[in-house]
């Protein structure tokens, strides 16, 4: 009897051994067979996330740079499968390791702050600023037009004036003014309260002009030409009035000390704006949205140095127009500023990356 059930315990001990080896065979079966259909992928995603990482995007097809996001999804795709048939440890944490890695190169960042800030001021945006040569020439064009007409509809018929610059403006500043009168709101110190409000004006003016005249431009640039024609006017205006009284190039150098660089923002903004615009109305051969999309990365790339220049101007507004009482002094400031961003935007060129 305690024979019999010695082997009766042994044949059932033998039978469970040979279930758990059954069942840890087909585990690895299973796996290896999960593994070779999908390592094809699993190593050409890993030889792009290797190359990526090691900075040799150069040498990269262009074919496997389109297929990364797809090959992406895939292996995340097989690591959910992995996880939920409890595959190996070691494919688990090989496919882990690769959509991880493979994530950051995808959705995480592409460069910290002070990478693309160098990179912005050092060729980014005065690249973006030349590919809109045609644009700044267009806001360019209207800007000096509608000086001009300005200037032509004061000496008209001076009533105009009024309605051209605003009404807190149109005091001691108005047609039938004194030379003395002008000449004092530009150099007496007495009068730099009155002075100080009117700069103010135009820098706060010209900074909604700028956001506006790009945001505007989605409506094929209409709006934007329209606010590029009021605000010139104005200054045409201011031009006719100083230029009655002799006066014409002291008030060129009082705005000019930070009207250099306020100008010339909004010249950039009116023409990144008329970009947008113009790229929906003309799209060529692209889709409307495609044309819209590009048009609306670079002319977001100059408007982002439009809001440098407001910055700048508005610090040369606050300060160095404050200080500098001489027209010398103020043209030469003005003057540099002009060369500076001109300069700048023309000739500064991004030196190309070389290939690791």
């Amino acid at each position: 009897m305690a024979l019999g059930s010695i082997r009766l315990g042994a044949l059932l001990g033998g039978g469970k051994a040979s279930v758990g080896d059954a069942a840890i065979e087909a585990a690895a079966l299973r796996s290896d067979r999960f593994r070779q259909e999908r390592e094809g992928d699993w190593q050409r995603l890993e030889a792009i996330v290797r190359r990526m990482e090691a900075g040799r995007l150069r040498r990269i097809p262009d074919a496997d740079l389109l297929a990364l996001p797809v090959l992406y999804r895939t292996v995340a795709s097989s690591l959910s499968v992995a996880r939920e048939t409890s595959l190996d440890a070691a494919t688990l944490a090989y496919l882990e390791s690769l959509v991880q890695r493979a994530w950051f190169l995808v959705y995480g960042p592409r460069q910290g702050f002070a990478t693309w800030l160098r990179r912005f001021l050092g060729g980014g945006l005065s690249a973006a600023v030349r590919s809109i040569w045609l644009d700044i020439l267009i806001a360019f064009t209207v800007m000096a037009a509608s000086t001009v007409v300005g200037w032509l509809l004061v000496s008209g018929n001076p009533d105009w004036y009024y309605s051209l610059v605003p009404g807190q403006f149109a005091d001691a500043r108005a047609p039938g003014a004194t030379r003395a009168v002008l000449e004092k709101a530009l150099y007496d110190q007495s009068g730099k309260d009155s002075l100080s409000v009117f700069a103010t004006y135009l820098f706060s003016n010209n900074a909604q002009v700028a956001i506006l005249a790009f945001a505007l431009g989605f409506a094929f640039g209409l709006p934007t030409l329209m606010l590029l024609v009021s605000n010139t006017a104005t200054l045409g205006a201011m031009l006719w009035l100083y230029h009655g009284q002799g006066l014409t190039l002291d008030f060129v150098a009082w705005l000019s000390i930070h009207g250099t660089t306020e100008l010339s923002a909004i010249l950039l903004a009116g023409a990144a704006g008329l970009h947008v615009g113009r790229s929906i109305a003309f799209p060529g051969d692209r889709p409307v949205m495609q044309a819209a999309a590009e048009a609306g990365r670079r002319a977001a790339t100059v408007m982002a140095g439009v809001t440098l220049m407001l910055v700048v101007a508005a610090v040369l507004e606050g300060f160095a127009r404050q200080l500098l009482n001489d027209m010398a002094q103020r043209l030469t400031v003005g003057g540099f500023m002009l060369l500076f961003w001109l300069t700048y935007y023309a000739g500064l060129r991004r030196k190309p990356e070389s290939a690791a």
